[in-house]
């Protein structure tokens, strides 16, 4: 699970570290030169004093920023992340204008394609001028299903023509072997982004489905289909993906890895789900024909192949039409684009304005979706320097150090369990900075006049890329990210954490900056990293990867009584009336902030070396830890964009990222005088501690 950021990165160098920590320290103070942010790494005029940092932390830190700072149109939320990511675009924007100017890029070469790729999505006028005939051939081809059978490999195509299907077979890693791929079945199909946005009967969600209804009668008609009967079309349509919702497990069901591994042979598959045919749509995917396979959601399946035969072929062609039309928008005229818009992003997003073509253009070509590993590759020579890597090595065994030290100290964990906690903990395995093999896109053929046949040799490219993994080997040295996003992410088969190129810079990490803001930024990302493979999830998988139970049952039921208090927390906090975070749902990443920021607090104090740790411009270590974590956090939200982030996302709210682990932990208290009568004081034996 990924610490949902993104952005850029800044070069890095090391150098000599003060008194407040050891020369081996990277996160330790430079006399190089003056920090990025303020005097000392931290932005004291974003704080609203009024506040008391016991009431609101996130208010005390950032509270004149939140105040000041007005969304953009084009921005339904913004905040430090956003920041480092629109830095990112323009330096990747840099790399691409970079390439047109040259002229010896030779026909096939990675360069070339970049180039090419992008000048096709800035084409507007060649993409006005064509409007919905890119997307005939797709539109052509569903509207000439005549049979089941037709209707199986309309779904197994769905992928390719950036359509929808109610049933999805990929390719994954086996959790109970990480050495060998394994292809799972799920249940999807839904248009908007949660199953309760169809079911629920809160005012906001009819509001929404009006909206959508609406929206799908508009997509039908750029595919031509108009007059008296398209809105009772469109309401078919509607009606057929509310019955898919409808038993569809809830997000917090889905995150539960022991209900989510049903394996069973293809013979198995056959016999126990009749009436569908799985081989057919394997062929159309070109998915080879596994011999076992995982089905994620089990009870699900029948009903969803009841409702296929159900529901009339000519409302499964309208559904895959709309969502042909809907999913292509972005690449076709500036009016398809901007009909989609007015759901997408105003409806759903309260964005006002799309973002710059440019923008969108090097988010996609940059993605993993695109060329990602290319421009990574351009993105690494000139923005990484060794020294980064250098300097997040060490902080990860800083910070592994940090978290087996606070194991050490559980008084709730027996010696077995901290025994293979140790082992695990011991055979992480931190990737830092670029993988070391770069995807090969020789295959993949770029035009630089026709954006949606470009996109759709992309779309082959990335599944045959999958299906040729059927029967195979893992990859244990493939990434999941490109270099240039400002993200991290911990993968539990592998046991591996994650931190791409773009992770070493200001806000995380600063080399002029002071020790104690380093470790509350890159100290408490990297320990929140470190801490999925501890969570509730995570640590259902043992050193090897391996998807197994090895804790004792009193350790288990300790832990997990535990995480309850801490979703009990979580609960508690509402963003908008009626509307509060899950706690069941935001369960890993909360554990992940909280243990993240004891290790690094840890972390800290460990780099000191028994010695005191400096008080700068009267700030304490523990004001300017925690006030570096706060930051990390600010930000605003659109409305809209809240909710569907508290109904969807796994990772709380910006504000209670800020607040929610911070209150748990004694030190912070210590820092702030945080005193009984403040809003956020929980009294010591409330404060949860995991890790």
């Amino acid at each position: 699970m990924n610490l949902r950021l993104s952005g850029l990165c800044l070069a890095l160098t090391l150098s000599l570290a003060t008194s407040a920590a050891t020369a081996s320290d990277p996160a330790a103070t430079s006399a190089a030169g003056s920090p990025q942010i303020g005097a000392f790494g931290i932005d004291l005029g974003a704080r609203d004093l009024s506040v008391q940092p016991g009431d609101d932390f996130n208010r005390y830190a950032s509270g004149h920023w939140i105040e000041g700072y007005q969304l953009k149109p084009d921005e339904a939320s913004y905040g430090t992340f956003n920041a480092l990511r629109d830095h990112a675009e323009e330096q990747v924007r840099g790399l691409i204008e970079g390439l047109q100017q040259r002229t010896d890029l030779a026909p096939g070469s990675n360069g070339r394609k970049i180039r090419d790729l992008y000048a096709s999505y800035m084409n507007r006028t060649a993409r006005d001028a064509a409007g919905i005939t890119p997307l005939r051939p797709v539109l052509d081809r569903i509207a000439a299903i005549d049979s089941k059978a037709a209707l199986v490999e309309a779904f197994g195509r769905a992928g390719i023509d950036g359509s929808d299907a109610p049933f999805g077979l990929y390719v994954g890693t086996d959790r109970k072997n990480p050495d060998r791929y394994q292809v799972s079945l799920g249940v999807g199909g839904l248009g908007l982004p949660d199953r309760d946005y169809y079911l629920d009967g809160d005012a906001r969600f009819v509001k929404i489905r009006a909206a959508y209804l609406e929206h799908i009668q508009r997509m039908l008609g750029y595919a031509g289909v108009t007059g008296v009967d398209a809105k009772t079309r469109a309401e078919a349509v509607l009606q057929l993906e509310t019955a898919l919702a409808r038993p569809q497990w809830d997000r917090v069901k889905l995150r539960d890895r022991d209900k989510t591994w049903n394996v069973r042979t293809f013979a198995q598959l056959q016999e126990q789900y009749p009436g569908y045919d799985w081989a057919a749509q394997l062929r159309a995917q070109g998915m080879p024909q596994p011999t076992d396979l995982n089905i994620s959601t089990p009870d699900v399946l029948q009903p969803v192949i009841a409702l296929i035969d159900a529901t009339p072929l000519a409302t499964w062609r309208d559904y895959l039409t709309f969502h042909a039309v809907a999913g292509n928008a972005g690449l076709l005229s500036r009016e398809i684009d901007d009909a989609a818009f007015a759901f997408d992003g105003k409806v759903l997003s309260g964005q006002q304005a799309q973002r710059d073509d440019w923008k969108r253009a090097v988010a996609f070509v940059g993605g993993r979706g695109g060329l990602g590993d290319a421009v990574g590759e351009l993105y690494v020579a000139r923005y990484f320097k060794p020294e980064a890597k250098a300097a997040m090595d060490q902080l990860v065994e800083n910070l592994r150090a940090a978290l087996r030290r606070n194991i050490e100290q559980l008084d709730w964990m027996g010696a077995a369990t901290k025994a293979e906690a140790y082992r695990k903990l011991s055979t992480f395995r931190p990737k830092i900075g670029y993988p070391s093999k770069w995807r090969d896109y020789s295959s993949v053929t770029i035009t630089p006049d026709d954006l949606v046949a470009n996109v759709m040799a992309l779309r082959r490219y990335n599944r045959d890329d999958q299906n040729r993994r059927v029967g195979q080997k893992t990859d244990r040295d493939e990434w999941f990210m490109t270099p240039q996003t400002v993200n991290a992410y911990y993968n539990s088969t592998f046991n591996e954490i994650v931190f791409p190129a773009a992770i070493l810079q200001p806000p995380f990490f600063d080399v002029n900056a002071d020790a104690a803001v380093n470790y509350g930024g890159i100290g408490a990302v990297i320990g929140h990293e470190m801490g999925h493979g501890f969570d509730d999830q995570g640590s259902k998988s043992d050193a090897d990867g391996i998807q197994r139970n090895w804790w004792t049952d009193e350790d288990r039921a300790r832990f997990e009584q535990r995480t309850k208090a801490l979703g009990a927390q979580y609960n508690g906090y509402c963003p908008l009336p009626g509307q509060c975070v899950n706690g069941g749902l935001t369960m890993g990443e909360n554990i992940g902030d909280l243990g993240g920021l004891s290790m690094a607090w840890t972390a800290y104090q460990l780099s000191l070396h028994g010695q005191p740790a400096p008080v700068i411009d009267g700030f304490t270590a523990g004001q300017r830890f925690f006030l570096s974590w706060a930051q990390v956090w600010r930000g605003k939200y659109r409305d809209e964009s809240l909710l569907t982030l508290i109904r969807t996302n796994p990772h709380s709210p910006a504000m209670y990222r800020a607040n929610g682990p911070v209150r748990n932990l004694d030190a912070w208290y210590d820092a702030f005088g945080v005193k009984p009568g403040n809003t956020l004081y929980l009294p010591p034996e409330q404060r949860v501690r995991i890790w």
